[in-house]
Protein backbone atom coordinates (compact mmCIF):
# COMPACT_ATOMS: atom_id res chain seq x y z
CA UNK A 1 0.00 0.00 0.00
CA UNK A 2 1.42 2.96 -0.86
CA UNK A 3 1.69 5.65 2.14
CA UNK A 4 1.55 9.81 1.59
CA UNK A 5 4.23 11.49 3.48
CA UNK A 6 2.98 14.22 5.83
CA UNK A 7 4.88 16.49 8.42
CA UNK A 8 2.99 19.20 11.00
CA UNK A 9 4.36 22.46 11.87
CA UNK A 10 2.92 23.33 15.14
CA UNK A 11 2.53 19.75 16.24
CA UNK A 12 2.85 20.59 20.19
CA UNK A 13 -0.38 22.41 20.53
CA UNK A 14 -3.88 21.39 20.49
CA UNK A 15 -4.79 20.76 16.44
CA UNK A 16 -0.90 19.42 16.35
CA UNK A 17 -2.05 16.91 19.00
CA UNK A 18 -5.44 15.68 17.45
CA UNK A 19 -3.31 15.59 13.53
CA UNK A 20 -1.12 13.15 15.84
CA UNK A 21 -3.55 10.96 17.35
CA UNK A 22 -5.38 10.54 13.60
CA UNK A 23 -2.53 10.16 11.06
CA UNK A 24 -0.82 7.82 13.18
CA UNK A 25 -3.89 5.33 12.96
CA UNK A 26 -4.25 6.16 9.34
CA UNK A 27 -3.74 3.76 6.94
CA UNK A 28 -2.63 5.59 4.22
CA UNK A 29 -0.06 8.68 5.73
CA UNK A 30 2.67 8.20 7.61
CA UNK A 31 4.17 11.51 9.53
CA UNK A 32 7.47 12.20 8.63
CA UNK A 33 8.35 15.20 10.81
CA UNK A 34 6.48 17.11 13.83
CA UNK A 35 7.74 20.49 13.88
CA UNK A 36 8.53 22.54 17.04
CA UNK A 37 10.82 24.83 18.28
CA UNK A 38 10.20 25.17 21.81
CA UNK A 39 10.29 21.58 22.18
CA UNK A 40 12.75 20.18 19.60
CA UNK A 41 14.26 17.25 20.82
CA UNK A 42 11.91 15.93 23.01
CA UNK A 43 9.43 12.96 22.64
CA UNK A 44 6.03 14.00 21.23
CA UNK A 45 4.67 12.09 24.29
CA UNK A 46 6.11 14.99 26.54
CA UNK A 47 3.53 17.10 25.66
CA UNK A 48 0.38 14.67 24.46
CA UNK A 49 1.07 12.05 27.12
CA UNK A 50 -2.38 10.23 26.02
CA UNK A 51 0.05 8.77 23.51
CA UNK A 52 2.42 7.15 25.43
CA UNK A 53 3.01 3.56 24.07
CA UNK A 54 1.58 4.94 20.42
CA UNK A 55 4.41 6.29 19.10
CA UNK A 56 7.85 6.74 19.38
CA UNK A 57 8.29 10.55 17.23
CA UNK A 58 10.30 13.12 18.32
CA UNK A 59 9.84 17.00 18.02
CA UNK A 60 11.93 18.69 15.57
CA UNK A 61 12.84 22.34 14.68
CA UNK A 62 13.57 21.69 11.08
CA UNK A 63 11.38 21.74 8.45
CA UNK A 64 11.36 18.59 5.88
CA UNK A 65 10.38 18.92 2.22
CA UNK A 66 10.80 15.66 1.19
CA UNK A 67 6.78 15.30 2.12
CA UNK A 68 3.49 15.11 0.13
CA UNK A 69 1.57 17.44 2.17
CA UNK A 70 1.92 19.87 5.15
CA UNK A 71 -0.56 21.36 7.84
CA UNK A 72 0.45 24.03 9.48
CA UNK A 73 -1.00 24.00 12.96
CA UNK A 74 0.50 27.92 14.05
CA UNK A 75 -1.23 30.76 15.82
CA UNK A 76 -3.40 33.56 13.55
CA UNK A 77 -0.64 35.40 11.52
CA UNK A 78 2.50 32.77 11.41
CA UNK A 79 1.45 30.45 8.49
CA UNK A 80 1.91 33.86 5.95
CA UNK A 81 5.71 33.56 7.74
CA UNK A 82 6.75 30.43 7.44
CA UNK A 83 5.09 29.25 3.41
CA UNK A 84 8.04 30.88 1.17
CA UNK A 85 10.08 27.89 3.34
CA UNK A 86 8.24 25.30 2.18
CA UNK A 87 8.86 24.03 -1.28
CA UNK A 88 5.85 24.54 -3.97
CA UNK A 89 4.98 20.96 -4.74
CA UNK A 90 4.25 20.05 -1.60
CA UNK A 91 0.66 20.53 -0.59
CA UNK A 92 -0.73 22.68 2.42
CA UNK A 93 -3.73 22.17 4.85
CA UNK A 94 -3.42 25.87 6.72
CA UNK A 95 -5.62 25.22 10.01
CA UNK A 96 -5.25 29.39 10.88
CA UNK A 97 -7.41 32.10 9.71
CA UNK A 98 -4.37 33.53 7.34
CA UNK A 99 -5.70 32.41 4.22
CA UNK A 100 -9.04 31.73 4.52
CA UNK A 101 -10.37 35.51 3.70
CA UNK A 102 -7.33 36.80 1.60
CA UNK A 103 -6.86 34.61 -0.89
CA UNK A 104 -4.41 37.00 -2.90
CA UNK A 105 -1.35 35.00 -2.23
CA UNK A 106 1.11 33.85 -4.56
CA UNK A 107 -0.07 30.93 -3.68
CA UNK A 108 -3.57 30.77 -3.41
CA UNK A 109 -5.74 28.71 -1.24
CA UNK A 110 -9.16 27.17 -1.51
CA UNK A 111 -11.54 27.41 1.69
CA UNK A 112 -11.51 23.94 2.61
CA UNK A 113 -15.03 23.43 3.79
CA UNK A 114 -16.03 20.13 1.94
CA UNK A 115 -19.62 20.33 2.35
CA UNK A 116 -19.57 23.41 0.26
CA UNK A 117 -16.48 23.08 -1.97
CA UNK A 118 -15.27 19.71 -2.63
CA UNK A 119 -14.80 19.66 -6.22
CA UNK A 120 -12.32 22.55 -5.74
CA UNK A 121 -10.76 20.53 -3.25
CA UNK A 122 -10.21 17.71 -5.44
CA UNK A 123 -7.98 19.88 -7.40
CA UNK A 124 -6.13 22.18 -4.88
CA UNK A 125 -2.50 22.35 -4.39
CA UNK A 126 -3.25 24.71 -0.81
CA UNK A 127 -6.42 23.93 1.26
CA UNK A 128 -7.47 26.67 4.19
CA UNK A 129 -9.36 25.04 6.80
CA UNK A 130 -12.24 26.78 8.07
CA UNK A 131 -12.67 27.95 11.60
CA UNK A 132 -14.79 26.63 14.11
CA UNK A 133 -17.56 28.49 14.56
CA UNK A 134 -17.46 28.77 10.83
CA UNK A 135 -18.06 25.42 10.16
CA UNK A 136 -20.81 24.84 12.79
CA UNK A 137 -22.83 27.65 11.60
CA UNK A 138 -21.98 27.20 7.63
CA UNK A 139 -23.14 23.59 7.80
CA UNK A 140 -26.47 25.24 9.71
CA UNK A 141 -26.73 27.55 7.07
CA UNK A 142 -25.90 26.32 3.53
CA UNK A 143 -28.81 23.73 2.33
CA UNK A 144 -30.95 26.93 2.39
CA UNK A 145 -28.76 29.14 0.93
CA UNK A 146 -28.47 26.96 -1.92
CA UNK A 147 -32.36 27.32 -2.08
CA UNK A 148 -32.06 31.15 -1.77
CA UNK A 149 -34.54 30.75 1.34
CA UNK A 150 -32.40 32.96 3.86
CA UNK A 151 -34.60 35.90 3.37
CA UNK A 152 -34.15 38.09 7.01
CA UNK A 153 -31.57 38.15 9.76
CA UNK A 154 -30.09 35.31 11.58
CA UNK A 155 -29.53 35.31 14.88
CA UNK A 156 -26.70 33.04 16.27
CA UNK A 157 -25.72 31.95 20.13
CA UNK A 158 -23.05 29.46 20.54
CA UNK A 159 -20.76 28.57 23.29
CA UNK A 160 -17.67 26.83 22.84
CA UNK A 161 -15.38 24.73 25.35
CA UNK A 162 -11.76 25.98 26.57
CA UNK A 163 -10.10 24.53 23.66
CA UNK A 164 -11.25 26.93 21.09
CA UNK A 165 -8.55 29.54 22.85
CA UNK A 166 -5.54 27.15 21.94
CA UNK A 167 -3.02 25.87 24.93
CA UNK A 168 -2.01 29.26 26.00
CA UNK A 169 -3.11 30.18 29.30
CA UNK A 170 -5.07 33.56 29.40
CA UNK A 171 -7.28 34.48 32.36
CA UNK A 172 -10.39 33.56 30.36
CA UNK A 173 -8.91 30.11 29.75
CA UNK A 174 -8.08 29.30 33.10
CA UNK A 175 -9.68 26.86 35.34
CA UNK A 176 -10.76 28.83 38.51
CA UNK A 177 -12.25 31.65 35.16
CA UNK A 178 -13.95 28.73 33.68
CA UNK A 179 -15.24 26.10 35.94
CA UNK A 180 -18.76 27.21 36.95
CA UNK A 181 -19.20 29.99 34.95
CA UNK A 182 -20.09 31.35 31.06
CA UNK A 183 -19.10 34.69 29.57
CA UNK A 184 -20.39 36.32 25.99
CA UNK A 185 -17.12 37.88 23.85
CA UNK A 186 -16.53 39.35 20.72
CA UNK A 187 -20.35 40.01 20.29
CA UNK A 188 -21.62 40.74 16.63
CA UNK A 189 -18.20 40.92 15.54
CA UNK A 190 -16.44 37.71 15.89
CA UNK A 191 -13.85 36.88 13.33
CA UNK A 192 -15.86 33.97 11.66
CA UNK A 193 -18.38 35.99 10.36
CA UNK A 194 -16.40 37.07 7.21
CA UNK A 195 -16.17 33.44 6.12
CA UNK A 196 -19.46 32.43 6.85
CA UNK A 197 -21.15 35.71 5.15
CA UNK A 198 -18.77 34.86 1.99
CA UNK A 199 -19.97 31.19 1.76
CA UNK A 200 -23.66 31.89 2.48
CA UNK A 201 -23.29 34.79 -0.45
CA UNK A 202 -21.29 31.97 -2.94
CA UNK A 203 -24.63 29.92 -3.07
CA UNK A 204 -26.87 33.17 -2.39
CA UNK A 205 -25.42 35.76 -3.84
CA UNK A 206 -28.06 38.27 -3.15
CA UNK A 207 -27.97 37.79 0.44
CA UNK A 208 -27.58 41.42 2.25
CA UNK A 209 -29.06 40.91 5.52
CA UNK A 210 -27.13 41.41 9.06
CA UNK A 211 -26.22 38.46 10.81
CA UNK A 212 -25.95 38.83 14.67
CA UNK A 213 -23.67 36.38 16.59
CA UNK A 214 -22.99 36.32 20.09
CA UNK A 215 -20.32 33.56 21.40
CA UNK A 216 -19.84 32.41 24.78
CA UNK A 217 -17.15 30.44 26.57
CA UNK A 218 -18.30 27.37 27.99
CA UNK A 219 -17.27 25.26 31.22
CA UNK A 220 -16.19 22.83 29.57
CA UNK A 221 -12.83 21.53 27.14
CA UNK A 222 -14.58 20.59 23.71
CA UNK A 223 -17.22 21.49 21.54
CA UNK A 224 -19.45 23.85 19.75
CA UNK A 225 -22.83 24.22 20.14
CA UNK A 226 -24.88 27.09 18.03
CA UNK A 227 -28.37 28.26 17.74
CA UNK A 228 -29.57 29.80 14.99
CA UNK A 229 -32.85 31.79 14.54
CA UNK A 230 -34.45 33.13 11.45
CA UNK A 231 -37.79 33.57 9.65
CA UNK A 232 -38.67 31.14 7.12
CA UNK A 233 -42.00 30.53 5.65
CA UNK A 234 -41.34 26.77 4.67
CA UNK A 235 -42.92 23.87 6.74
CA UNK A 236 -40.89 22.06 8.51
CA UNK A 237 -40.56 18.80 6.51
CA UNK A 238 -39.94 20.96 3.73
CA UNK A 239 -36.95 21.96 5.42
CA UNK A 240 -35.69 18.71 6.97
CA UNK A 241 -36.35 17.13 2.93
CA UNK A 242 -34.16 19.79 1.77
CA UNK A 243 -31.45 19.30 4.21
CA UNK A 244 -30.91 15.58 4.14
CA UNK A 245 -31.30 15.87 0.38
CA UNK A 246 -28.16 18.46 0.38
CA UNK A 247 -26.23 16.14 3.21
CA UNK A 248 -27.27 13.12 1.60
CA UNK A 249 -23.90 12.84 -0.22
CA UNK A 250 -21.66 13.97 2.28
CA UNK A 251 -20.37 11.70 5.48
CA UNK A 252 -20.26 13.54 8.53
CA UNK A 253 -23.84 15.69 8.92
CA UNK A 254 -26.82 14.29 10.17
CA UNK A 255 -30.12 15.92 10.48
CA UNK A 256 -31.44 14.41 13.49
CA UNK A 257 -35.68 14.03 14.23
CA UNK A 258 -34.63 14.37 17.79
CA UNK A 259 -32.76 17.38 19.92
CA UNK A 260 -29.24 16.33 20.07
CA UNK A 261 -27.19 17.54 22.61
CA UNK A 262 -22.74 18.22 22.61
CA UNK A 263 -21.79 14.94 23.69
CA UNK A 264 -23.17 13.01 20.73
CA UNK A 265 -20.28 14.79 18.57
CA UNK A 266 -17.34 15.56 20.92
CA UNK A 267 -14.54 13.07 19.96
CA UNK A 268 -15.98 12.47 16.17
CA UNK A 269 -15.58 14.68 13.14
CA UNK A 270 -19.72 14.65 12.67
CA UNK A 271 -22.15 17.20 12.85
CA UNK A 272 -25.13 17.42 13.65
CA UNK A 273 -28.47 19.42 12.89
CA UNK A 274 -32.01 19.39 14.56
CA UNK A 275 -34.26 21.63 13.52
CA UNK A 276 -37.89 23.13 14.76
CA UNK A 277 -40.73 25.29 14.10
CA UNK A 278 -42.40 27.89 15.81
CA UNK A 279 -45.13 29.68 13.30
CA UNK A 280 -42.73 31.24 11.58
CA UNK A 281 -39.60 31.24 13.09
CA UNK A 282 -37.08 28.22 12.82
CA UNK A 283 -34.06 27.65 14.92
CA UNK A 284 -31.53 25.12 13.81
CA UNK A 285 -29.05 23.42 16.33
CA UNK A 286 -25.78 23.00 15.20
CA UNK A 287 -23.41 20.59 17.32
CA UNK A 288 -19.26 19.91 16.54
CA UNK A 289 -16.20 18.65 18.24
CA UNK A 290 -14.10 22.40 17.72
CA UNK A 291 -11.41 20.24 17.85
CA UNK A 292 -12.08 17.66 14.91
CA UNK A 293 -14.77 18.67 12.60
CA UNK A 294 -13.74 22.73 13.71
CA UNK A 295 -10.04 21.84 13.16
CA UNK A 296 -8.30 18.90 12.68
CA UNK A 297 -10.94 16.05 11.70
CA UNK A 298 -11.82 18.33 8.75
CA UNK A 299 -8.13 18.76 7.72
CA UNK A 300 -7.72 15.17 7.48
CA UNK A 301 -11.36 15.21 5.89
CA UNK A 302 -9.44 17.56 3.39
CA UNK A 303 -6.35 15.41 3.22
CA UNK A 304 -8.48 12.45 1.64
CA UNK A 305 -10.09 14.61 -0.35
CA UNK A 306 -7.13 16.00 -2.03
CA UNK A 307 -5.27 13.04 -1.95
CA UNK A 308 -7.93 10.91 -3.74
CA UNK A 309 -8.41 8.80 -0.73
CA UNK A 310 -12.16 8.13 0.69
CA UNK A 311 -13.13 10.86 2.56
CA UNK A 312 -14.14 9.17 6.00
CA UNK A 313 -10.18 7.52 6.01
CA UNK A 314 -8.89 7.22 9.61
CA UNK A 315 -11.92 9.33 10.87
CA UNK A 316 -14.59 6.80 11.67
CA UNK A 317 -14.29 7.84 15.33
CA UNK A 318 -16.84 7.32 18.62
CA UNK A 319 -17.93 9.89 20.74
CA UNK A 320 -17.44 9.31 24.42
CA UNK A 321 -21.22 9.43 24.86
CA UNK A 322 -20.13 9.52 29.04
Amino acid sequence: MVKFKTGIIGAAGYTGGELIRILINHPNVEISFAHSKSNAGLPITDVHKDLYGDTNLIFTDQLNNDVDLIFLCLNHGESKLIINQIDSSIKIIDLSQDFRIDSNHERPFIYGLPELNRKLIQSAQNIANPGCFATGIQLALLPLAEKKLLSSEITISCTTGSTGAGQSLSKTSHFSYRQNNLSVYKPFVHQHLAEISNSIRKLQPAFNYPISIFPQRGPFTRGILACLSLHISESIDNIKELYRNYYHEHDFVFVSDENIDLKQVVNTNKCLLYLEKNEDRLMIVSIIDNLLKGASGQAVQNMNIVLGLPENTGLKLKASAF
